[in-house]
């Protein structure tokens, strides 16, 4: 793939005339990158471009009401994990939505093998962080879909960089949030869509309570996920996580750990259940593909079976 300029980039950006005020100074998004130390390429629309030329309109309906949808995935080495369940759901979502993503499934994979190799990720060197990001795109202000013409589509891509190795050896607390997981009739979890507000809420919840993560539960009390990752737990040898009908998104890890506990023939079950049901587990741990498996040893101050990692 060529390496030019999307259209809508400005070769350059002015900069204002400065005036006595209280305003920072402005900072031209070409210095970024020397601010960063390195240049990032980012492929929007059909092409590849530095990071300071990716430049999306203030009009895309991404920014202005949060519609589109998303993928993260990681590498290990040059492999991408579970690449095509994520391309799968990927194209599930925006279709869910009523976005038909202009790049054909077959492309992608050539795609993100470029968007590694040009950032020079996703080597025997570094693993790799990946984002695509899909929005409606550009239109006039309106919720009307018919507005906008044509998708936007962005790939970024940088190393990983994993939670801190003590958290692992350690295990993390999480809280229970006040925040309700969406009504899956009003939004349904199971679409990555990049309206995240219901998780920012409760993240910002266990902020407060510096706690590592919040717990999200549904209109009925039962626990459905965390705010990026899906949640397991262990009592008297049997393996439980919530049934999706809860209102949680069925994520690519938590299909692995599901299908690994099968294979292995490990009592297992999807169910409903309460916050009591889990301070009365024997371990209990969460689930995303960028983090992997984390150890919980405390939800609410209430320690998790001996309050370390592992059963």
């Amino acid at each position: 793939m060529g390496q030019a300029i999307s259209r809508s980039a400005p070769a350059s950006w002015p900069i204002p005339t400065r005036h006595a005020s209280t305003r920072k100074p402005f900072i031209r998004p070409r210095l970024f990158s020397a601010l960063l130390g390195s240049t990032m390429w980012i492929y929007l629309n059909d092409r590849f471009v530095h990071d300071h030329e990716a430049v999306i309109s203030v009009f895309d309906h991404g920014f202005l009401y949060g519609d589109g949808v998303f993928e993260t995935m990681r590498s290990y080495g040059p492999r991408l994990f579970m690449r095509d369940r994520h391309l799968s759901r990927l194209f599930q979502s925006a279709d869910a939505i009523g976005i038909k993503i202009p790049t054909p499934l077959a492309q992608w994979a050539d795609i993100l093998h470029e968007a590694l190799v040009r950032n020079e990720v996703g080597n025997d060197h570094q693993d790799a962080y990946v984002r695509i990001t899909i929005s409606r795109g550009v239109g006039e202000i309106g919720l009307d879909p018919a507005l906008c013409s044509s998708p936007t589509v962005v790939v970024m891509t940088k190393p990983l960089v994993p939670p801190a190795s003590c958290l692992y050896d350690h295990g993390v607390t999480v809280k229970v949030a006040s925040t309700k997981r969406n009504l899956p009739s009003a939004l349904p979890p199971r679409i990555k869509t990049t309206n995240f507000l219901n998780n920012i809420l409760a993240k910002q919840e266990a902020i407060a309570g510096n706690a590592f993560d919040s717990l999200l539960l549904n209109w009925e009390g039962h626990l459905t996920e965390g705010t990026t990752s899906n949640l397991f737990f262990v009592r008297d040898g049997r393996l439980s996580t919530p049934a999706l009908d809860c209102g949680l998104l069925n994520g690519i890890t938590r299909q692995v750990v599901i299908q690994l506990a099968e294979e292995l023939h490990l009592p297992f079950e999807e169910g409903y259940f309460t916050v009591d049901q889990l301070y009365q587990a024997d371990e209990c741990f969460l689930t995303n593909t960028s983090m992997e498996i984390m150890p919980v040893i405390a939800v609410d101050r209430h320690a998790i079976g001996s309050g370390e990692p592992g059963p």
